[in-house]
């Protein structure tokens, strides 16, 4: 006996999360302005970047040629899961959020460590950087950025997919104050050492948040439970629950941001009603953020498969 909003979709039906879909799509008109306004400014910061031999603005360039992919990446995961499940793909393409999600902070690393090896060759032999091109840039980056950042906010929220788009977009945001820092002072003092100490600056800022997006996405991946669910207590108290006489085989995972699945065995005591049983367990699963759930009813003396480890 059985609970949940799904049990195996039929072929063209939509997969696991209703007609919403996946938490990403939700800010799907956000996430295409935002893949617009980075890759028409990002062709700017390259030009201007290679024309003037400065770091820091190859670097916030770089950063946001990462964004372009980035968020082109989930773009392209949350347009492609949208598409109905089938006979094969019970759960449709929700995963290639993850996927996108993952691909970003690898990308986000390689960019941080080309900046830090670029700037330390350049330290011995720092280049000619002139001021005023390279504030004019950064200032409009900046605006850019911030447009960007404000778009993908709300939808960072909900989502692991446009978190990953948002923290590329923010580690962009700050490099663009970064960049304007390091114009003014080579504007108003000729300090050579700015600009590479600034490019530095901007790829070791991103990499702590850069860690946290990719463990998160591995987490997922994996099926690790979801860390708002503590899994011993979530045993714990569906054991409690009146006819319940134990609970084994429970599994609980994120198929992308936004929906949490679960399946497992419930003995149910002699004398209890299976359907209250039922009703109840999914009681304490919906409290606990799990709205996706197959869950096997059977009696107490049933040992009819070798129990798994929970």
């Amino acid at each position: 006996m059985g609970t949940g909003h799904s049990h195996g979709p039929a072929i063209g039906a939509e997969p696991p999360g209703g007609a919403g879909g996946s938490a990403g799509s939700r800010h799907l008109r956000a996430l295409i302005i935002a893949v617009a306004l980075t890759g028409a400014f990002m062709v700017v910061e390259f030009v201007v970047g290679f024309a003037t031999n400065s770091l820091a603005l190859i670097s916030d360039a770089g950063h946001m040629g990462t964004d372009v992919l980035g968020l082109a990446m989930a773009l392209t995961a949350i347009l492609l899961a949208r598409r109905p499940a089938t006979a094969q793909r019970t759960y449709g393409l929700y995963r290639l959020e993850v996927l996108a999600a993952l691909a970003n902070g690898v990308l986000l690393f390689g960019v941080a460590g080309y900046v830090i090896v670029e700037a330390v060759l350049r330290f011995g032999d720092p280049p000619h950087v002139p001021g005023p091109p390279l504030l004019v840039t950064a200032i409009v980056g900046l605006a850019v950025n911030v447009v960007s950042f404000l778009l993908l906010r709300t939808g960072a929220r909900d989502s692991i997919n446009l978190r990953g788009a948002m923290l590329e977009v923010l580690g962009d945001m700050l490099g663009s104050v970064g960049v304007i820092v390091a114009a003014i002072i080579l504007w108003t003092t000729g300090w050579p050492w700015a600009d590479p100490i600034i490019g530095v600056g901007i790829g070791l800022f991103i990499l702590p948040r850069t860690f946290l997006l990719t463990r998160q996405a591995l987490r997922i991946l994996l099926e690790v439970a979801p860390k708002h669910v503590d899994v011993p207590k979530l045993v714990a108290r569906i054991e409690a629950l009146p006819g319940v006489d134990s609970v084994h085989d429970l599994h609980v995972w994120t198929l992308t941001s936004g929906i949490e699945n679960c399946t497992g065995h419930v003995r149910v005591a002699e004398g209890a009603d299976y359907a209250t049983v039922l009703e109840s367990t999914q009681a304490v699963l919906d409290e606990n953020g799990i709205h996706h759930a197959t869950i096997q009813c059977e009696p107490a003396t049933f040992r009819g498969e070798r129990e798994l480890p929970v």
